[in-house]
């Protein structure tokens, strides 16, 4: 643990700290999410498994040698309490009542209760409409968290607000420089979308409002920039097909992730691929569309021996070529297939401003193996840009 080797002198703090059980089962098998006891049931149905408590795990056992520092506020049983006990933390109190069942009402009393007990720092394990949960609360006692500091490890399915950490590990070293008083605050931007609309196809993401949040740029996601539609960039994104389907060969299968500038490809070729969900391609014709995890899998085993390839796009403003919106393409579809299959797309307007890519597959292993290398970027035809992932 290399950036607490040499842990601080700093005075103990109170830290909230709530886990949304359910947050993330959407995303492997496709559903886009999880708001909502029908969609939670459908996700278990389809074999969704719970990952926000291995991400909190993940967040705790990083921020471990700062256990004598802080002071935690859990939720009660799985929202908090049952991963601190996992994990060995010993000075902390549960806020609460435990549930079998979870929900966004659970969520809400407990953060009420941390902000009357003024904690100094609340951290949750969620997605975008965790945050948009505690925003209510926020809201709510207004003249009580003018100062209140709030921050997310990713954990949802899609993360557009800029309150998240870019993974659980990054969270941690937030936490830690926050402790030792070296970050400064801004307001960011809570935003949600429309799950039903995102898996009808139709991205419809609304501003809901803002909170305060330490701010440290290479640890923090931005908020995701809305794709143009000017004639350039439709112009761009046009010439960047054009250019991957003259490179697609035979008999390989194409993994395509979701995004504008990949399905300019589908359009091209006269295909239907979603907006928003993973489809795969042979020969230049549709074969799957809206996979899940386990039917990509299945993909690759019935293909064979013969080649794979990934094309995804980065999310503008953010970077991140995977961990955001394609959760189907996993950590297990990513080293089945190799890092060197991977082609990124992007027009140079998604590009601009950006030092690097990022990478939150949830597999620590391989989000290492990324960073070992660069990435090729196509952003237009025949035309790249050499991005590291940070």
């Amino acid at each position: 643990m290399d950036f607490m080797s040499e842990v601080k002198s700093v005075t103990v703090k109170t830290v909230g700290f709530i886990v949304n059980p359910i947050a993330g089962m959407g995303g492997a098998i496709g559903l886009k999410g999880t708001d909502g006891k029908t969609i939670l049931d459908k996700a278990i149905s389809l074999g969704a498994k719970p990952i926000a408590s291995t991400r909190a795990e993940a967040f705790l056992i990083e921020l471990a040698p700062l256990k004598h520092c802080i002071h935690l506020l859990v939720g009660a049983g799985d929202m908090g309490e049952t991963e601190v006990k996992k994990i060995g933390y010993s000075n902390y109190a549960v806020v609460g009542k435990r549930h079998k069942y979870t929900s966004s009402e659970d969520t809400k009393s407990i953060a009420q209760s941390m902000i009357e007990a003024k904690v100094d720092l609340l951290v949750f394990c969620g997605g975008d409409g965790t945050a948009r949960d505690l925003l209510k609360v926020v809201n709510a006692n207004s003249t009580v968290t003018a100062k209140l500091l709030v921050l997310g490890v990713p954990t949802g399915v899609k993360m557009h607000s800029a309150v998240f950490a870019v993974n659980p590990r990054a969270a941690a070293r937030v936490v830690y420089r926050f402790l030792c008083g070296e970050l400064s605050v801004r307001e960011v931007e809570i935003m949600d979308v429309d799950e039903q609309a995102f898996r009808e196809g139709r991205l419809s993401a609304e501003l809901y409002g803002y909170m305060l949040s330490p701010y440290e740029p290479h640890l923090i996601q931005g908020s995701k920039l809305a794709s143009s539609t000017t004639e350039d960039e439709v112009r761009n994104q046009a010439a960047i097909a054009v250019y991957i389907i003259e490179s697609m060969q035979p008999e390989t299968l194409y993994i395509m992730g979701p995004g504008t500038t990949v399905r300019t490809i589908s359009d091209l070729l006269d295909q239907k691929k979603t907006l928003l969900g993973v489809d795969l391609f042979v020969n230049k014709h549709l074969v799957g569309r809206d996979v899940n995890e386990e039917q990509i899998l299945q993909a690759l085993v019935n293909h064979g021996s013969k080649p794979v390839k990934i094309i995804v796009t980065l999310i503008g403003g953010q970077g991140f070529i995977f961990g955001r919106g394609n959760q189907q393409i996993s950590s297990k579809v990513i080293l089945q297939v190799g890092l060197e299959n991977i082609m990124v797309v992007a027009t140079e307007s998604k590009v601009q401003g950006l030092k690097s890519l990022k990478v939150d597959t949830g597999d620590s292993m391989l989000d290492s193996m990324f960073k070992a290398q660069s990435f090729q970027v196509l952003v237009d035809y025949s035309r790249w840009r050499e991005l590291s992932v940070e």
